[in-house]
């Protein structure tokens, strides 16, 4: 090889070294480049990853507070005897205003007013110059969110509660009762079993039944219509296990408008009201009599006067054409007050006391719920025995008068009227009043519905065997009486073996000139009433509310205790 071949050989090896080096470096810069970009964009990742994460924590740390505040309200649902509900608990969304919060108050208001155009906004004023949050709405439309959401003002807050809905409305309300806005029970069922609600995963089961409920008080509301009465209540129970199948008092509330009922009107009649109830107390008066032994139904009391005197008062019969001379059972029968008298005195103080201790009419009652009244207590002496015994001068409730007569009708035995559903199958139950008492009374009050001279052919519906007593009374104020009008009818049926006591009370009804009455135990008709007594309008109530539910009770509780 020449010198020259291999200077040209010498040069082309180093320029292909140098073109060797000079693509690694571009290879090297180019890498460098790639990775530093991708190291970045890792680095972006992480630090958005690490705001994510904190946000997310921050977000986490509140929401517990707002699982822990629903388990602390929450409550059980309530269900009738057929597992219909009656009171349930659902989540709402809720909407409130932070007054710090408002820009512009008057534009707030402005929008405000026109998605809620029912709302009292002098009220709502008020509460944004107080400076505290406040809850707008506690049952918002969808129609309503969308529009509070489009506003986009930071003073409006929504919040998720759990809310009471009571499907039936107004039909359970003195039953069932109102809770506050934090869920806690302040009157009724959901008062007096507020801790047993807030802790039972299952359903809290009653022994009442819609339907029935339903038929029952649209009855009463009939008879509003018809009598302009003030108000009125209605009681059906068991009268061998006190399971109450209906208590109804008008007038009632919406439990779905939640509002504090302060006026008096609103009472629950059945177990709040206190009443003397009359004529209906001269059935006891009788039991009593039959009980200790003193009296048979075919007693004859002789020489009967139509009035007596006890210091100053004077007792009169209603109807002076009553014959003079009547068995214990024509006294009952044709509801004659100085019989009754004679009655309670053959009886004297200590033994009617003893007898209406034992069916729990002198004392306070043991309910299920809070609302229960009081009996007057009065003095024992030889005219409040008189009075005492045809129903004046004392004073019960509907719901005891109710107890009283299952006792009678049942053979003799203790109940407790109940609205809770529980296990009857080894109840014990104890007699009170002696064997047989029921196969002497119970044919009576029979005869008081299904004959001329008794005072509640109205009630005589076919089919049923009712019986009952009449109780026509004014209401007492102080120092005497008004000319209120407090008329009771207590029926028991079927009456050759009761199941159910029916109560009837309507205050104050007035005569109705209109109104067509139909005879049921002859053909024709009468219209209007010649007198606004028992027998004329809570008789004819109770015997339209037996058509209604009695083939209910026929059929849904044939087998009832």
């Amino acid at each position: 090889m020449t010198e020259t071949n291999r200077e040209n050989l010498t040069l082309e090896n180093y320029e292909n070294e140098f073109l060797y080096k000079e693509n690694k470096s571009n290879l090297n810069i180019s890498f460098n480049r790639i990775a530093f970009i991708f190291f970045i964009f890792i680095m972006i990742c992480f630090i958005y990853s690490l705001k994510v994460f904190y946000l997310g924590s921050l977000n986490f740390k509140l929401q517990p507070k707002k699982i822990e505040y629903i388990k602390q309200n929450s409550r059980a649902d309530i269900v009738d005897n057929n597992g219909n509900f009656i009171a349930k608990s659902v989540n709402t969304l809720t909407v409130g205003i932070n007054p710090n919060l408002i820009i512009d108050k008057k534009k707030l208001l402005i929008n405000l007013q026109l998605i809620f155009p029912e709302k009292d906004f002098s009220e709502i004023k008020k509460k944004i110059n107080n400076k505290k949050y406040f809850r707008l709405e506690k049952e918002l439309s969808q129609n309503q969110i969308e529009k509070l959401r489009l506003l986009g003002d930071k003073s409006i807050k929504f919040e998720e509660l759990l809310t009471r809905i009571y499907p039936q409305k107004n039909l359970f309300s003195h039953i069932l009762g109102q809770i506050d806005d934090e869920n806690n029970g302040i009157s009724g069922i959901e008062k007096f079993f507020d801790y047993e609600l807030k802790k039972r995963t299952d359903s809290l089961k009653l022994t009442v039944d819609t339907d029935i409920q339903f038929l029952i008080r649209e009855e009463l509301i009939k008879a509003q219509e018809i009598f302009k009465n003030i108000g009125s209540t209605a009681i059906l129970m068991n009268v061998n296990n006190g399971n109450i199948l209906s208590m109804i008092s008008l007038p009632d509330f919406n439990l779905n408008k939640r509002a504090e009922i302060k006026d008096v009107k609103y009472i629950n009649r059945a177990t709040k009201g206190v009443y003397e109830l009359g004529s209906v107390f001269k059935t006891f008066t009788i039991a009593a009599g039959l009980d200790e032994g003193i009296i048979e139904p075919e007693t004859e009391f002789l020489n009967l006067k139509k009035q007596i005197s006890c210091s100053k008062y004077t007792i009169k019969e209603y109807d002076n054409k009553i014959p003079s001379d009547l068995t214990a059972e024509q006294i009952l029968i044709r509801s004659v007050n100085i019989g009754s008298v004679r009655i309670g005195q053959k009886l004297g103080i200590e033994k009617l006391k003893s007898f209406l201790e034992k069916i729990g009419i002198l004392s306070k009652i043991e309910f299920d719920i809070e609302e229960v009244g009081q009996p007057i207590p009065f003095r024992w002496g030889k005219c409040k025995l008189a009075t005492t015994s045809y129903g004046h001068g004392i004073t019960t409730t509907p719901l005891q008068v109710a107890k009283g007569y299952s006792i009678i009708a049942n053979g003799g035995y203790d109940i407790k009227p109940t609205l809770i559903k529980k296990d009857l199958k080894n109840q014990v139950r104890k007699r009170i009043l002696n064997k047989g008492i029921s196969e002497k009374i119970n044919p009576i009050l029979r005869k008081i519905v299904s004959t001329k001279e008794g005072t509640a052919g109205f009630a005589n519906v076919p089919g049923y065997e009712v019986g009952g007593k009449t109780g026509t009374a004014q209401q007492a104020i102080k120092g005497g009486y008004s000319k209120v009008k407090i008329n009771t009818f207590a029926a028991i049926f079927p009456t050759s073996k009761p199941k159910y006591v029916l109560l009837v009370l309507l205050e104050d009804p007035k005569l109705s000139k209109n109104y067509v009455y139909n005879y049921r135990n002859k053909k024709g008709s009468y219209t209007g009433t010649p007198f606004n007594t028992a027998g004329w309008t809570s008789v004819e109530i109770a015997g339209k509310i037996i058509e209604k539910i009695g083939p209910i009770l026929a059929t849904k509780y044939i087998e009832a205790n």
